[in-house]
């Protein structure tokens, strides 16, 4: 099961016993999972279709509460490609998906339920309390959201079809001091996040403790993978500097050794010089510590500067 699936599965589960907050992820899911269906003079049926056993029960009992009537339940088998089974959750009564509709805004009761005049927007009224701003993002996940692995990337968006909703859906995540961002994907508006610390407010306040809790786990162990890898490499990179930097030392020394003699050198450069031959793998610091009297990595690094410039001088020789 995915990451996502798992997730959803938890959100699912969440008791909630507000009506007001009810309502409000109900709202969420008529506009990310719903479909209206007109037949015939303003008759409305409406239709949420999705693939995890859990939301399509926690959508059926949310409107059974709410609106008691004749509300069907049905799963299509898919055979091709081994995929899930599609719930099908259908409200075949004309004045509940109506009372349903206006209810979540997205008909106006004013205006006899004119189902050519929709509005995406969401009603400022079903989100004045903090909770019920929270359903709604829960209820907008659960309809059309997905959250990546954590052990591969950092991603968590919503999907919908119409771009006021969009814009809705992360300013209402943004109330809560996050910076969800949207894009365009083919014909669809994405709101998403990318950031992992903010992925992880954002599953708290959908109430998605558990996935929460393994998502700090991974996010912690990659945390300290990378913190280590980036450790190894530059232990790495210093350890090839410093051979590198022996090997040309001991190149120069060679050199002079051979063409003017190391004894022509002055005391502090000779010292150094057959310190470094004595030691070929020793750091500047360690050679410090041999000298008498003992010097730093600056003085030992300032007299190989002065033993290269020596050889350089002598490469016409």
């Amino acid at each position: 099961m995915s990451f996502s699936s798992i997730t959803k599965n938890e959100l699912a589960r969440i008791p909630i016993t507000n009506d007001c907050c009810k309502l409000a992820e109900l709202a969420a899911m008529v506009r990310m999972c719903g479909t209206i269906q007109i037949s015939g003079m303003n008759n409305i049926n409406i239709k949420f279709t999705t693939e995890n056993a859990a939301i399509a029960r926690r959508l059926f009992t949310f409107i059974k509460e709410m609106y008691e009537g004749d509300i069907d339940v049905m799963v299509r088998r898919n055979k091709q490609l081994k995929k899930n089974n599609s719930y099908l959750i259908v409200i075949k009564d004309m004045n509940i998906s109506k009372r349903l509709l206006v209810d979540v805004g997205f008909l106006n009761e004013e205006d006899n339920i004119n189902i050519l005049n929709i509005n995406y927007k969401v009603n400022k009224e079903l989100l004045k309390n903090r909770c019920c701003r929270r359903s709604y993002i829960r209820g907008a996940f659960l309809g059309a959201g997905s959250i990546t692995n954590p052990e591969k990337t950092y991603h968590l968006e919503f999907v919908t079809s119409n771009q006021e909703h969009s814009e809705d859906i992360s300013n209402i995540i943004n109330s809560f001091g996050l910076n969800s961002k949207i894009v365009l994907r083919k014909d669809n508006y994405v709101v998403y996040l990318k950031e992992g610390e903010q992925i992880v407010d954002l599953l708290n306040i959908m109430g998605a403790h558990q996935a929460l809790l393994k998502f700090e786990d991974i996010r912690v162990l990659k945390d300290v993978r990378n913190n280590i890898n980036r450790l190894v490499n530059c232990e790495t990179a210093n350890l090839s500097k410093t051979i590198d930097a022996s090997i040309r030392q001991m190149e120069h020394i060679e050199k002079i050794k051979k063409y003017m003699g190391l004894e022509k050198l002055p005391k502090k450069l000779r010292d150094v010089a057959e310190i470094r031959l004595d030691n070929p793998d020793a750091t500047l610091k360690e050679i410090g510590l041999m000298l008498e009297p003992p010097v730093g990595k600056s003085g030992v690094n300032h007299r190989f500067r002065k033993i290269e410039e020596i050889a350089e001088d002598l490469k016409g020789v």
